[in-house]
């Protein structure tokens, strides 16, 4: 008889994208975003849109504690993210009482309607949360485009490191909102963070 040995199956990699839109912008961001990350192989991807009352449910709690990493999304309002994320992660202080969430890779998007309109704030809240829960940061690695060859429709032409960006005309529906290239850098950016998560998964 033959001894093949036991075969080990390697552990499916889980990424979570929470995010909230309020237009619609950022559900298409979102999905970008999720379209990368399923990409790679081995990773499974839960993404869940907060609710208009930022109210979210006790299953959602447990899917991010299962969570290899947590990607971050929200508009950017007024200089900073919606108040629904906002309330999303004040109710997260219980999950850093017991530190749930750490060395979980982490991540970010914003959608806002101006070039800049302030959306590194937004970012940089992310970012803040992430450390506070103890997890780790990933950015996009992606160089800007800002040659004047460039514009809207290549990759990072609003020259996000931190986290992925997009503009997306204030009279705009979702369908005709955020540009091929800001859609293409959230991709790529899904899919970097899910490489990272699986490699230390």
């Amino acid at each position: 008889m033959r001894f093949f040995g036991s075969l080990r199956s390697k552990k499916m990699t889980k990424v979570a994208i929470i995010y909230f839109s309020g237009y619609g912008h950022t559900v298409k961001q979102a999905e970008a975003v999720e379209k990368g990350a399923a990409s790679v192989s081995g990773v499974s991807v839960t993404t869940i849109k907060i609710p208009e009352d930022g109210t979210i449910a006790d299953s959602v709690w447990e899917t991010l504690a299962d969570a290899d990493a947590i990607i971050f999304g929200s508009p950017t309002y007024m200089g900073g993210p919606a108040w629904q994320f906002k309330k999303f992660a004040d109710e997260s202080s219980k999950q850093f009482a017991t530190m749930k969430w750490k060395d979980k890779v982490a991540g970010g998007f914003t959608t806002s309607a101006s070039v800049n309109g302030d959306k590194f704030n937004t970012i940089l809240y992310f970012f803040t949360l992430s450390q506070q829960h103890g997890q780790i940061w990933v950015g996009t690695g992606l160089q800007a485009s800002n040659k004047l060859e460039h514009g809207p429709g290549d990759v990072n032409w609003t020259a996000g490191y931190s986290g992925a960006l997009a503009i997306a005309p204030a009279d705009s529906s979702p369908e005709e909102g955020s540009s091929a290239g800001d859609q293409e850098t959230a991709r790529l950016y899904g899919e970097r963070v899910a490489t990272f998560a699986a490699k230390l998964a």
